[in-house]
């Protein structure tokens, strides 16, 4: 098994680092392993059978290395994507010194996540402790940007995680909610305890646990039909027909939209799934 990272590992690599976590990042390291491996073993990442490919993982900052770590035991194929400059140069070495036999399966890439565009090879899996200040930017970039991920493991801040995965009619629906529906089935994998990061959070983290699926059928782009849900939760206690009438040019156009489609003008965007608002989109001017 790989030497994962302890408490005591972390902090006293960071000390040897010069380093500490930063607001700026919103880095919180994980220093538990059983925590690790158990986001690893939700993510369905397992060693291969002999002959058989290899998962092939993004992880979005990996901080230290603690969940890399775990990936690479698991005998994942890892690109790991950190904005810190001097964690991303000292994670190879990390890896080395701790899995020198999995260490030629690790890339690392200096970069912030939101604007990597290509990774070889493709992802079939996103699996990462994604810091709560750009978790929802993030899950949406990589799904639209790598068709090729199959399935999406996060762990995220617990009242965002309740945003991704809630139903229509929840009184946590929203943008999130509508547009990973786009991508993907959502639901809460767990909960993870705020003794497990370094520094503590103030706030409770939770796993989303996302498969990708077909979009909903429509004639419309994407682009057009997030417009709409855009629209409709910008003022999400305005009815429809009002708060869609900034997209459509009017009020009386977004009723005559809404009715065309069978809905009510008065009925607000939380009670409608993604594929309603794709129908509503095929509606829209121009």
């Amino acid at each position: 098994m790989v030497d994962l990272l302890g408490p005591t590992d972390i902090r006293t690599l960071a000390e040897s680092l010069g380093t500490s976590p930063t607001k700026r990042w919103g880095q919180n390291f994980v220093v538990d392993a059983g925590t690790v491996r158990r986001i690893v073993r939700i993510a369905g990442v397992q060693r291969p059978d002999a002959g058989a490919e290899r998962a092939s993982v993004v992880e979005v900052g990996p901080g230290l290395g603690s969940l890399t770590l775990a990936l690479l035991e698991a005998g994942a194929v890892v690109t790991a994507v950190e904005i810190d400059p001097k964690l991303a140069a000292a994670l190879p070495s990390t890896v080395a010194a701790r899995a020198p036999e999995d260490a030629e399966r690790l890339t690392v890439i200096h970069a912030d996540a939101l604007t990597v565009t290509s990774l070889d090879p493709p992802p079939s899996l996103l699996v990462a402790n994604l810091p709560y200040n750009v978790s929802v930017p993030v899950i949406l970039h990589f799904l639209e940007t790598f068709p090729t991920l199959e399935r999406v493991l996060v762990m995220v801040q617990s009242e965002v995680a309740d945003r991704l995965a809630a139903p229509p009619g929840s009184r946590t629906y929203g943008i999130p909610s509508a547009k990973a529906a786009w991508y993907c089935s959502v639901r809460k994998a767990g909960e993870v305890g705020r003794a497990v990061f370094w520094p503590v959070p103030r706030v409770d983290s939770s796993l989303v646990l996302m498969e990708r699926r077909n979009p909903p059928a429509t004639s419309v782009p994407r682009e057009r039909v997030f417009a709409v849900v855009d629209a409709a939760f910008a003022q999400r206690r305005k009815a429809l027909r009002g708060a869609l009438a900034g997209v459509f040019g009017s009020p009386a156009a977004a009723e005559a939209a809404l009715l065309a489609c069978g809905f009510d003008p008065l009925i607000r965007g939380e009670q409608l799934r993604i594929e309603d608002f794709a129908a509503i989109a095929a509606h829209l001017p121009g």
